[in-house]
Order: structure tokens, then C-alpha cells, then sequence
């Protein structure tokens, strides 16, 4: 379950990174704009009310006076009305932003999953890209939304406040103006450390994530090998992994806000201490009269201006955790195709999402291998200095031991991956200097285990082509024997296949798929092991189908059982990457080389099969 290990991520933090986020949320920068706005006046409002209320302690209180005490309700009342509106504006806006960020990160995810090539969902496990498109973008969609505003209210509200502060007295203003540079080193100490560990939390719940995907979907194998308790030591192991991360990220945000806590309060205490004492005095203090509405309303900022600062320190802390997801998702999203288009071929043939059809030339079928060589990445060389020809039309069948590269040719011939050195060309042309989608236009794959969507099998048999008729999708059927299991359905085409196919058998799956895939109408076929995990029943329905369906069309099966690739127009044996054998059934036979000991030792194994099961 954790053979994939996951890259690690280990800069500060990182405003390069956040500002490649605030690009993604672009359309969303009208609305960012006018939360900073709101957030201002919020601020400015929050700095005025006590103000407001000092006047009415020394105006109205000490002076025991009510002249001007309409006016002033009336400023109040106004004060209070227009925090209301701004509250409730910058509250809708940054829900706005929160959805909408989300949306955005979501779209854009799935686009370029959908450009990203067969290659890269062959080392990315399924948990973790679903981690990084749910928890990981559901946590950047609040961050932007909520605590970079927070932290704009904060910044507005800390400058203003420090201003009046200075303005009333500017020798205790010093004082409580002094902690910063204190409060600063602490979040400076904290950051390396709080950023790690909530890298670790994210870092353990993709796996958490990835171990639920693979425990559902392989539950049936879990059981059938009697796996239950090693998964569940396996699962513990990442599950306390996570815990002792996410105790040890909440232990220094503990520790973090206490200290900004005391901080301030040592502060407040000395604004106190010294006021009180002037005010008890009836002196005057560095110039400035000291009177009890004053001592008030700087006792209230001293109050309120540690308030931002430790919203801001745990806006910090939020953003440490926050960029470890940001790092995961922007990972995603700037991940390059390892197979891409030059800008040439997508001015004459267009993308996978603009698609210039009218310029695709008619594919023929015709195949040649001219001195390929490729090696996976981080693997070993698979082949080397091969080559192949097939003409168009032909049908070649690929035997050979597991290991032996008949499933890399079959994924070069489709562009899965692409030669490491050499050429693979399509009628006489290099497919590099053709689009994708014009070569996935004209496959046809039907894999061993074939996969359907959710939905009816009418609505998978026509996924290629969402368009196409519905007497085409029912001859498609026909065409490979899957119509009368479909009719004897209560709903016929639209019965629902479940999550998967899971209310289809294996058999009936596969006939779905190939259905699916004569539908599109290809110019080239792959079946590879198409007919090893089906009955022989189910085998001679798909055998009669390839039969009909395969004439004029350049094909290639790999194939377990021997027994289904006789009609094929020449079988190639592979063996360490080359061709060890090639030729008919017939010739390979006669020939009694490495095909004959392999189809006489099958046809041995089936023969004895089939007298034990009769016994």
C-alpha cells in the first residue's frame, strides 16, 4: 500500500507560491478587491468607536451635560449601521471567493487530468490526485477567502490603531508598540517548525486517502487472501503517522498563541499602571492630558491592538498549513505532459479541446517500428534498436513471456509513451508530427479488465460518441454478441451497469467495452488479453466478434491463450524486446520453435484441465 512515495516539500514560506494562487483566482480579483475595501472600513470603523465612546465619557459623563447628545446617537447609530453593511458585504464576498477559488482549482485540476497522458496515471496512485482535488483545494478556498482577508483587517487595523495611539501618548504608545519586534523573532522561530509538521498532517492524509481507495476497491482480493489484519497493521501505522503530526502542529500553534497572549497582556498591565496613576494624579503626562475618557480609549486599543496580532499569528500558522497544500495543488496543476504537441502541429491539427478536424488526414493503419529504442522512466531498457513493419489492414498477435515488452510496443503504437529514440510512423509519417487526438480518434482499446462508468450500459456503449444514434449503439452490440444478454435485462440498454460494472459480470463487461469501442469506428485496434479473464463461452462471442470486426483494420492482440490469435496474419513472438519469431500459425507450428513449445505446452495444460473437470 505505500510503495509510492510522495515528493516532500520543505521551503518557508513561500509568497511566490501564493502569488501563482492569486493568478489561478483572477476572475475572482473584483471580489478580493472589494473585501480588502470593506476590510479597511471594518478597521477604520473599529478604531473610531472608542473614540466615539471617550467623548461621551468626558463630554457627556464627566461634564455631567447632555448638549450634543442627539447628534452624537445619531453619528452612533450611523457608526454601528455602516459596520453592519460592511460585515455582512465583505462576509458575502468572501463566501464568494471561497466558492468560487474552489471551483476554479477543481476545473482546472480536472482539465489537466485530462491532459496529463496514460504514463503519468501509471505512477500516480488515485488517493492521492483525489486528495490534492477535495481536502487539499477545499482548505485553499478558505485560506484566500477568509484568512488573507482576516489578515488585511488585521494589518488596516494594527496601523490606524498605532497612529491614535501615538496621537494620545506617544510614550506608552512606545511601550506597547515595543512587543512587536519580540512577537516577530517568536513567529520567525515557529515558522520552520509549525510549516513541517502541518507538511507532514497533509502529507499522511493523502495516504490515508490513498489506503481508503485501494482497501474499497481491492476489498474482495483483501478477503479471498485473508489480508484483513495486515491491512489493518499497514493502515495503523499511517494513521499514527498522522496523529503524532498532527499533535505536534497543534502543541506549537498551542504554544505560539499563549506567548503573543502574555505578551500583551504584560503591555496592557503597564498602560494601566502608568494612565491610572496619571489620571489619579490630575497631572499631565508627556503633554498630553490624561483623563479618564482618554485612559479609557487607550486602555481599549491596547486591548484590541493585540487582538490583530494574534488573529495574524494564527492567520500564520493557518497559512504554514495551508501552503503545504497549496504546494500539492500548484504540483498538480504545473505538472508538464510528458507527451506534447509542438506548437506546430497544434496550429495545423489543433488541440485536444480545439480540435481542427477538417485537416486530418484519412488514417490508413499502416505501421512501422524504424530503430526504436525506450526505456521507462527510472526503469531499464525495454527495447532497443527495434523495428517493425505492419501493413495497413494487417493483424498482428504478440506472444511472449510477461516481461517481455509486448505491452510497450502496444502502448508506443498508441502513443502512451513515446520512443526514446527513433521513429514510430504512421502511414510513412512520424505520429510526432500528427496531433494526439487525431491517433486517439482512430484506436480502439479493449483492455483485460475492461472499466465502466456509472450509468447504463446504452450510455457506455456510446461514451466515444455521446451522438451517435441509437440503432448504431444497438448494432455495435450486435456485432459482438452482447445484445442478448442485454435484452434478457429488465431495462435492456438502460439498465444501470452500477459503480464500476459491479452489476455486470466480467464476460458482459467486456462485450460492453468492445461494443464501446467498435462504435467509435477506429482505424487501429488493440485487444490486449481481451478474452483471458472471460468464460469460453464468452470467449467464442468475442472471437466471432474480432473476426467481423477486425477485416480492414490494422490490429494488434496480445494474447494469453494461444488458441485465439490462429486467424491472426502473422504472430510475433517477443522475446528481451526483439522478435524472436514471426509468421502464421501455421508457419510458426512447422517451424516448431519457441511458438510450438509454447502452444503445445498450453494445449497440453488445457487438455488436462478439461479431463479433470469432466472427472
Amino acid at each position: 500500500m505505500q510503495a509510492f512515495q510522495e515528493e516532500d516539500y520543505t521551503k518557508r514560506l513561500d509568497l511566490g507560491l501564493w502569488r501563482k494562487l492569486l493568478r489561478v483566482a483572477k476572475p475572482f480579483h473584483p471580489h478580493l478587491l472589494g473585501v480588502v475595501v470593506l476590510m479597511a472600513i471594518s478597521a477604520m470603523i473599529d478604531v473610531a468607536l472608542p473614540m466615539m465612546n471617550a467623548f461621551a465619557i468626558d463630554h457627556f459623563i464627566a461634564e455631567r451635560t447632555t448638549e450634543g447628545l442627539p447628534l452624537f446617537i445619531a453619528e452612533y447609530i450611523g457608526l454601528a449601521a455602516g459596520q453592519m453593511a460592511v460585515v455582512f458585504g465583505f462576509i458575502y464576498l468572501a463566501g464568494r471567493v471561497e466558492t468560487g477559488v474552489c471551483y476554479l482549482i477543481r476545473k482546472l485540476g480536472f482539465r489537466k487530468l485530462q491532459e496529463l497522458p496514460f504514463a503519468y496515471y501509471d505512477r500516480m496512485p488515485v488517493g492521492y490526485l483525489m486528495s490534492r482535488l477535495t481536502n487539499d483545494t477545499q482548505r485553499l478556498g478558505d485560506t484566500i477567502g477568509w484568512s488573507l482577508v482576516d489578515l488585511c483587517w488585521g494589518a488596516v487595523f494594527l496601523v490606524a490603531c498605532a497612529v491614535q495611539m501615538l496621537a494620545l501618548n506617544w510614550q506608552l504608545a512606545l511601550v506597547v508598540l515595543l512587543v512587536i519586534p519580540p512577537l516577530a523573532a517568536l513567529s520567525w522561530k515557529f515558522q520552520k517548525e509549525i510549516l513541517s509538521s502541518y507538511r507532514a498532517v497533509r502529507k499522511r492524509n493523502s495516504q490515508i486517502t490513498a489506503g481508503f481507495n485501494e482497501g474499497i476497491n481491492g476489498a474482495k482480493t483483501t478477503k479471498t487472501l485473508v489480508r484483513e489484519q495486515l491491512n489493518i497493521e499497514e493502515f495503523d501505522e499511517v494513521a499514527q503517522g498522522m496523529r503524532s503530526a498532527s499533535v505536534r502542529a497543534a502543541t506549537l500553534s498551542a504554544l505560539f498563541l499563549p506567548i503573543v497572549v502574555s505578551l500583551g497582556s504584560l503591555a496592557t498591565g503597564y498602560v494601566l499602571w502608568q494612565g491610572g496613576n496619571a489620571v489619579l494624579a490630575e497631572r499631565i503626562v508627556a503633554g498630553t492630558g490624561m483623563t479618564i475618557g482618554v485612559l479609557q480609549v487607550f486602555i481599549n486599543y491596547t486591548v484590541q491592538f493585540f487582538q490583530p496580532v494574534r488573529d495574524i499569528a494564527r492567520i500564520f500558522a493557518e497559512l504554514q498549513s495551508s501552503q503545504a497544500a497549496a504546494e500539492r495543488v500548484m504540483s498538480l496543476l504545473e505538472t508538464e505532459p510528458d507527451i506534447v504537441d509542438t506548437p506546430e502541429v497544434e496550429a495545423a491539427f489543433g488541440d485536444n479541446f480545439h480540435p481542427r478536424r477538417e485537416n486530418w488526414p484519412a488514417l490508413k493503419g499502416e505501421i512501422e517500428f524504424r530503430d526504436v529504442s525506450f526505456r521507462y522512466k527510472d526503469g531499464e531498457q525495454v527495447l532497443s534498436h527495434f523495428n517493425l513493419h505492419v501493413d495497413a489492414g494487417q493483424t498482428i498477435a504478440l506472444v511472449g513471456e510477461t516481461g517481455s515488452g509486448k505491452s510497450t510496443i502496444v502502448n508506443l503504437v498508441c502513443r502512451f509513451y513515446e520512443p526514446t529514440q527513433g521513429q514510430v510512423l504512421i502511414d510513412g509519417v512520424d505520429y510526432r508530427e500528427r496531433s494526439q487526438l487525431w491517433l486517439e480518434s482512430n484506436l480502439g482499446y479493449v483492455l483485460q479488465s475492461p472499466h465502466l462508468f456509472s450509468g447504463t450500459i446504452a450510455e457506455n456503449i456510446r461514451y466515444g460518441r455521446p451522438d451517435a444514434p441509437e440503432e448504431e449503439v444497438r448494432r455495435a452490440a450486435r456485432m459482438v454478441g452482447a445484445e442478448p444478454f442485454i435484452l434478457a435485462m429488465k431495462d435492456g440498454y438502460d439498465a444501470q451497469v452500477g459503480e464500476g460494472g459491479s452489476r455486470l459480470s466480467t464476460g458482459q463487461k467486456q462485450l460492453v467495452s468492445f461494443a464501446r469501442a467498435i462504435l467509435t469506428n477506429p482505424a487501429i485496434f488493440v485487444l490486449d488479453e481481451a478474452t483471458s479473464s472471460v468464460d469460453t463461452e464468452t470467449e467464442q462471442l468475442i472471437q466471432t466478434a474480432i473476426q467481423k470486426t477486425l477485416a480492414g483494420r490494422t490490429s494488434f492482440i496480445i494474447a494469453h491463450r494461444l488458441s485465439t490469435i490462429r486467424s491472426a496474419d502473422r504472430i510475433l513472438v517477443i522475446h528481451d524486446g526483439r522478435i524472436v519469431e514471426d509468421g502464421t500459425h501455421r508457419q510458426l507450428i512447422a517451424k516448431q520453435g519457441v511458438y510450438y513449445k509454447l502452444y503445445t505446452n498450453q494445449f497440453q495444460d488445457e487438455q488436462g484441465r478439461e479431463i479433470l473437470g469432466e472427472r
